[in-house]
């Protein structure tokens, strides 16, 4: 079984991603595009395991109406200079305020995991070839943080007690 990060621990990926033309199986966690949410939201929301897979071209706002029935959201990122999966990170933890998991797969590395956990991001499937066990240490990688994020709401210099 592969291995993911989440909550800052190396576990076992329990998780499927199930492409568009494939048969959903009866039980497992797993997740679907936005499209087939779309068409099948109310058999998917029924399962309570089921969530939901954005690229960075799709209209997340769909899934607003759904957010407190979503365990997971994953967001894939095709590439490592796609950011836009950042802002949808950011958005959905600080502006919608979504406590599941969010889940960033795709080409993920080392360098990255520190930056997507500021933006709300608690999971990760790094891109093959890469040992989530020795990758967590990108966690560590700044040990001061100067501006605002998901995860720490007020900027370095208001963090200072005068």
């Amino acid at each position: 079984m592969d291995k993911i990060i989440l909550n800052g621990k190396v576990v076992d990926n329990n998780v499927s991603h199930i492409a568009d033309e494939d048969t959903v199986p009866a039980s497992g966690t797993i997740s679907v595009s936005l499209e087939r949410w779309v068409e099948n939201r109310g058999d998917l929301i029924t399962r309570g395991d089921c969530g939901v897979r954005l690229t960075g071209g799709d209209d997340f706002s769909q899934i607003l109406p759904d957010l407190a029935k979503l365990p997971l959201i994953v967001i894939e990122f095709p590439a490592f200079t796609d950011g836009r999966g950042y802002s949808y990170a950011t958005l959905l933890r600080t502006r919608y305020g979504y406590t599941g998991e969010l889940r960033a797969i795709g080409d993920i590395g080392e360098d990255q995991l520190q930056p997507l956990q500021r933006c709300g991001f608690n999971a990760f499937e790094l891109r093959e070839g890469l040992d989530p066990t020795t990758a967590i240490d990108g966690f560590d990688d700044f040990s001061v943080r100067y501006q605002p994020s998901a995860d720490v709401n007020l900027p370095l210099y208001r963090q200072i007690q005068r």
